[in-house]
């Protein structure tokens, strides 16, 4: 059975407040079992980075990603070079056939740009269900959330229970981070990124929906920038019940 229902959030996130990332990982791991425990990556600098700290557990969690068929092709060059750099297998998570072709049938290939409501229903098809798929069969999951990205993320703990996806458990090690922190991190361990984050692409998702800032823009103002910045989340990280998240 697993033991996540009887964990104490606001215990564990008191005692590994200053805790490293490998740190958190090693606990998830040994708490769960490698196969339990999977970091979801997007491939930006915050995910690179956790792969690259997983790497160093003597035997790390799964990684996987959401192929949503619409991402940058630069993107897929920074998977193949982590793929070489670490020699860890990346599960790749695709959206539903029939679902996705009933969607663009129904609404054409870029409906998200016409509606709050039409952008939802496309991130549900192409990110929502496949991570629900992805999730099915672990304890935990990894994400790369960082406090100052933006005002949806500003109040992330390091262990959160995930009301969406069963009460598993949610694991944010790199939450109280700043961007100079994790591009140090990158820098300092030479960990292939993506390159367009060295073209003003500070967060990046699918192409369409994703752009490049100006200087002194919020880190996620080239995600779904037509939106109002309180409503810039795909529902991969939308809280939708109470959630033990109290700590540090």
């Amino acid at each position: 059975m697993s033991a996540v229902p009887t964990l104490d959030l606001a215990g564990l996130n008191a005692e590994f407040a200053s805790a490293s990332p490998t740190d958190v990982l090693a606990w998830a791991v040994a708490t769960f079992g490698a196969k339990r425990v999977a970091i979801a990556s997007s491939f930006g600098v915050e995910d690179v980075a956790l792969i690259h700290f997983a790497s160093q557990l003597p035997t790390p969690p799964r990684v996987f990603m959401l192929d949503t068929g619409r991402l940058h092709q630069e993107t897929y060059d920074v998977v193949d070079r982590i793929r070489t750099r670490y020699r860890l297998p990346i599960e790749v998570y695709y959206p539903e056939t029939v679902s996705l072709q009933s969607l663009v049938t129904s609404v054409g290939p870029n409906s998200f740009y016409d509606s709050i409501e039409a952008r939802k229903d496309c991130c549900h098809v192409r990110k929502v269900e496949p991570l629900s798929r992805a999730l099915a069969d672990v304890d935990a999951w990894v994400t790369g959330l960082r406090r100052e990205q933006s005002v949806t993320r500003a109040d992330a703990a390091i262990f959160e229970r995930d009301t969406s996806h069963g009460g598993i458990l949610k694991l944010n090690p790199l939450r109280a981070w700043s961007e100079s922190d994790v591009w140090g991190l990158v820098r300092s361990e030479h960990v292939p990124y993506n390159a367009l984050h060295d073209r003003g692409f500070p967060s990046i998702g699918c192409a369409p929906c994703t752009r490049a800032i100006a200087d002194g823009e919020d880190v996620r103002a080239g995600r779904w920038w037509w939106e109002n910045p309180e409503l810039r989340e795909c529902g991969l990280h939308l809280k939708t019940g109470p959630e033990a998240t109290s700590g540090p």
